[in-house]
């Protein structure tokens, strides 16, 4: 009896051992392979479309210049003098521009600051400024011009500087050149101007003529 519990016991016993030799260990590719199949369930397309909170409406911005060709653009340091504190006051840094209307052709200086775009300078280009040089400096302009930056009109006494003497000659060039298209349309202003007003003293003269005549017709002294 003890011999033929024995051979059972052996049996059990290999049995247990066939079935842990038969479930192998998973490889190396298989988890690898798993998680390639999850990304590719994640990066799936499902179709589906989120609409966003907040619908952001194109807001279209206007400059002003849209009705202006640029003349000239460059780049310059702009001051104010101070009148109460009899010093000059930096006004700001940015680009200045000689804009010529497309109808009127009338030519404006119109300066921003390059940060904020806040107008440091705008005013008429008026065929009476003078540009002066700066005291010590070749590129620095000084002039008078009634300005309007500020949302009011008043008499403002500038410095501007550039950064080499060609810039400063180039602005002075550009300037002078918008003063004499200016000057040109002020002329043909005052020319039109002239024809106008002789035509209806002209037909004013012969209004009054014909009435006279009218009114002697009608006295009877003339047949």
């Amino acid at each position: 009896m003890a011999g033929v519990e024995e051979k059972e016991k052996e049996k059990e016993v290999s049995g247990v051992e066939e079935k842990v030799t038969t479930s192998r260990a998973p490889t190396e590719e298989e988890p690898a392979a798993e998680e390639e199949a999850g990304k590719h369930a994640d990066e799936e397309d499902t179709g589906a479309q989120i609409a966003p909170i907040v619908k952001l409406e194109e807001v279209v911005i206007s400059t002003g210049e849209e009705n202006e060709d640029v003349l000239l653009d460059i780049k310059a340091k702009l001051y104010r003098f101070d009148k109460d504190g009899t010093q000059w006051k930096e006004r700001g840094v940015g680009q200045v521009k000689l804009l010529e209307h497309k109808q009127t052709k009338k030519v404006r200086l119109l300066m921003r600051q390059s940060r904020t775009l806040k107008i440091c300078a705008n005013h008429m280009v008026l065929a009476s400024t003078t540009l002066q040089e700066h005291a010590g400096s070749d590129k620095s302009w000084v002039w008078h011009a009634p300005d309007y930056s500020d949302g009011t009109l008043k008499e403002e006494l500038f410095c501007m500087r550039f950064g080499s003497i060609e810039s400063a000659h180039k602005f002075k060039d550009a300037f002078e050149a918008a003063q004499e298209k200016v000057s040109a349309k002020s002329d043909k202003d005052e020319e039109a101007a002239d024809t106008a007003a002789g035509l209806l003293d002209k037909l004013k003269v012969e209004g009054e003529t014909k009435d006279e005549v009218t009114a002697v017709t009608s006295n009877g002294i003339v047949s």
